[in-house]
């Protein structure tokens, strides 16, 4: 069964941490909403971690070596939830293939039940910052 998380104003890494246990429970997740996520702290600070991923590169060769981030705001979530699963093993790789995460909301999934993730809700957070207009910062297109 595939359960549905729209992802409307929750935290970024309690959301990904409560995601990955799933994951690795076997459950297949689909995120919507993923570009309304949104990250606390200072948004200078915000954007400047960002930015320092994805300009970082090898300097012998930038074009082939990476680390390789990304720009979208549903791949910045992948990537988030991705360093909290055992990805090198097999296990944790399959993991990683049962989740899909989504700008906005498919056509497909309008009618079905959506869940909120209720430990990732924010309590006293006074300075955040939306995972979409840190991917627009970034000059991604969605």
């Amino acid at each position: 069964m595939v359960t549905i998380i729209d992802a409307e104003g929750l935290v970024l890494g309690r959301l990904a941490s409560s995601i990955s246990k799933r994951l690795l429970d076997g459950e297949e997740i689909v995120i919507v909403n993923a570009e309304k996520i949104i990250i606390s702290g200072n948004k200078d600070f915000i954007y400047a971690r960002y930015k320092q991923r994805v300009d970082r590169a090898s300097i012998s060769n930038p074009r082939v070596l990476g680390p390789k981030y990304p720009r979208r705001p549903d791949d910045i979530f992948r990537r988030t939830v991705r360093g909290m699963l055992p990805y090198r093993k097999p296990h944790g790789r399959t993991a990683y293939k049962n989740l899909k995460v989504n700008v906005g909301i498919p056509k497909e999934l309008e009618g079905q039940e959506i869940t909120i993730v209720e430990e990732a809700q924010p309590k006293n957070i006074t300075k955040s910052m939306q995972l979409g207009t840190v991917s627009k910062l970034l000059g991604a297109k969605f």
